[in-house]
Formats: C-alpha cells, structure tokens, sequence
C-alpha cells in the first residue's frame, strides 16, 4: 500500500473511532449528497485528498530522499438545533482524534489542522465545516 493511500485509511480509522465530545456516524472517501442522509447518520464527514507537493530532500544518487506534502478536506455536517455548537463540537472531535498520533501510524512525519472553515449558516437546519489537514511524509524515489 502507497503512503498516500495508508494515511487516508489511517485517517478514516482514526475519525471512525472518535468518540468525545461526539462521535461521527459516517466517515467516508466517497462522495454523498448531505440532504439524502438519515438523521441517524448525522455527523458525516467526508474525507478527500486535495492536492499534493513534493520536492528532493538530498541530491546526488538514485536513492534520493523526497518530502511530500499531502493535502486534505474533513467535510463535516452536523444537524442539530444549536448547529453552532454541533459543529464547534465536530471540529474538536476531529482535532483531538488526529493529535492522538500525528505520525498517522508511522508513517508521516507530521500532522497539522491548517485550517478550519463554516458554512455560516447557509445550508441550515445543517451545519458544515471544512477542516484542512496537512500531512508531511518522507520517501526514498521510487519506492512510494
């Protein structure tokens, strides 16, 4: 399996297992459409890989050492009646879940929450949050 694709099951295992101060019902890669969800599914979060960067950490052989740069989107939904707190209490669950180990299991370097966004209020009675993650990785070329 890819280092890419560890840390995102990583992360799915991680959110899935979250419990305080909420627990989310769904934690998925493939997309779905928040209206068709069952409220019993509420909170969801919808977990992508956006974009990557990489570069050479040494030069010089054929074992070169690169740095990668993954990025991800947490899309979370909440229903609730006090949607603002729902939501406050989605981004800490997923924060403190992610701090737990920051090296994904091994296998990043690093991981960091850079940063967090709302939908302010514009898909009520739903609540949204985009929580982006930043996940530094190590590899040799040709090996990932």
């Amino acid at each position: 399996m890819s280092i890419r694709e560890s840390v995102a099951s990583n992360i799915i295992s991680v959110l899935q297992a979250a419990r305080l101060p909420v627990k989310p019902k769904l934690v998925t890669r493939e997309p779905f459409d928040f209206n068709e969800l069952s409220n019993a599914q509420f909170p969801a979060i919808l977990v992508q890989t956006t974009s990557e960067s990489r570069e050479d950490a040494t030069i010089g052989n054929s074992q070169i050492l690169r740095e990668g740069l993954i990025t991800y989107e947490l899309i979370g939904y909440v229903k609730s009646k006090t949607i603002d707190t729902a939501r406050n209490e989605l981004i800490e669950a997923i924060e403190e879940s992610l701090d737990l180990d920051r090296t994904r299991g091994s296998v990043a370097l690093d991981t960091q929450i850079v940063s967090i966004e709302t939908d302010e209020g514009t898909i009520v009675p739903i609540g949204g949050v985009i929580v982006t993650v930043n996940v530094m990785y190590n590899y040799t070329r040709g090996t990932t």
